[in-house]
């Protein structure tokens, strides 16, 4: 579903068709560009995403939900920044509700009785990836009809997600779970009915939206499993560096085979240990990232810590892409590409969005 090589994910880019998306996003077979995983493992930006459209010559006025979706991961990588370790915690106020702090059994299993979810959710463990509109969907389940605590559940998802990213991810969760948001989100049978072609009655979701605020935890939904995430990192080996060139660290969000390619130099993907048993992945996953990486040319990979990997080679000339969990590195540190310039801190996407939005102006007019 998801090719690594390169020129077919430049390909993919040069194709897309935010006319479709924008019409039929919130469809379950809608026309999206599944271009997250790429994005979200740093091999493309957002910002060539938007130079694409540019190039091929749309009107950026009339492509601006697209863009606007896009401008969503900007976002909540720029919350990230701004809030760091708290993302992984209620942000704006605490869930109400809450439970337990596990998972419900169903949700693993694909057994919640949503036929939609379930069928989505099986086909998310073949693919490593699921609708942005059937995460949703799952969310609210979890948290607001399971009362499920936000964090575990988000957790599972990262696990085997293709596109994961962190911010993303748990900032999305929190918003539906009404810990990142004004309101909880809830999603009636007839609304997924609507969105994934099923004729599906009699299930606990099967009444006004306004009447599932005050539902009791249904019984799919009452079991709750704790599952240990695990990350299967490839066994350690050594690997040969040139102390009289610089060295370009890769890792898990960023495989951009494009970044000084011209250069010559060390170039190492790193992924360290400690990283993983914070945000670990599944094996699917892994297997993604080494299989991206072969699009770079001579990387090696490096199974350790940043330190300790300075210290066994003795490294100096270290340089690096920016980002939240990098802060440790030791080097010259260089920007990501973001579409727009503001930075830090909105309380809301649409305060962050009217400035993105001048800048999307001027490019228009441009």
């Amino acid at each position: 579903m998801f090719s690594t090589d390169y020129q077919n994910i430049a390909q993919k880019v040069k194709t897309l068709d935010p006319v479709g998306y924008s019409s039929t996003r919130n469809y379950v077979d809608g026309n999206v560009s599944y271009l997250s995983p790429y994005i979200s493992r740093g091999v493309i930006s957002t910002k060539q995403v938007l130079q694409s459209l540019i190039d091929r010559g749309y009107n950026l006025y009339h492509q601006e939900k697209f863009i606007q979706e896009l401008a969503w991961r900007d976002y909540w990588q720029q919350i990230w920044v701004a809030k760091g370790d708290q993302i992984n915690t209620d942000l704006k106020q605490q869930q109400e509700k809450v439970a337990h702090h596990d998972i419900p059994t169903s949700l693993m299993k694909a057994t919640t009785g949503i036929a939609a979810v379930d069928h989505a959710i099986i086909k998310f463990y073949d693919t490593g990836y699921i609708h942005n509109h059937i995460r949703m969907y799952i969310a609210a389940i979890a948290c607001n009809i399971g009362q499920s605590h936000w964090f575990a559940p988000a957790q599972w998802m990262y696990y085997n997600l293709l596109d994961a990213d962190w911010a993303s991810n748990a900032l999305s969760w929190q918003w539906v779970a009404g810990a990142n948001s004004g309101k909880k989100y809830y999603a009636e049978q007839a609304n997924i009915n609507k969105f994934c072609y099923t004729e599906q009655h009699g299930t606990y979701l099967d009444m006004p939206k306004e009447d599932l605020h005050d539902v009791d935890i249904p019984n799919e939904l009452i079991d709750t499993s704790t599952f240990k995430f695990e990350t299967p990192l490839p066994e350690k080996q050594q690997i040969e560096v040139d102390s009289e060139l610089p060295t370009y660290i890769y890792n898990f969000y960023n495989l951009d085979p494009l970044w000084h390619q011209e250069e010559k130099a060390n170039r190492i993907l790193l992924l360290e240990p400690s990283l993983f048993e914070q945000y670990p992945v599944s094996q699917k996953s892994i297997d993604f990232i080494l299989s991206l990486s072969d699009n770079i040319e001579g990387i090696q990979v490096y199974i350790g810590e940043f330190t300790e990997m300075k210290q066994e080679y003795k490294l100096n000339d270290i340089v690096y892409k920016e980002h939240p969990l990098n802060q440790h590195y030791k080097g010259t540190e260089e920007p990501r590409d973001w579409m727009f310039s503001p930075k830090g801190y909105f309380p809301s996407f649409f305060a962050y969005w009217k400035k993105c939005r001048k800048e999307l102006k001027q490019l228009a007019e441009a």
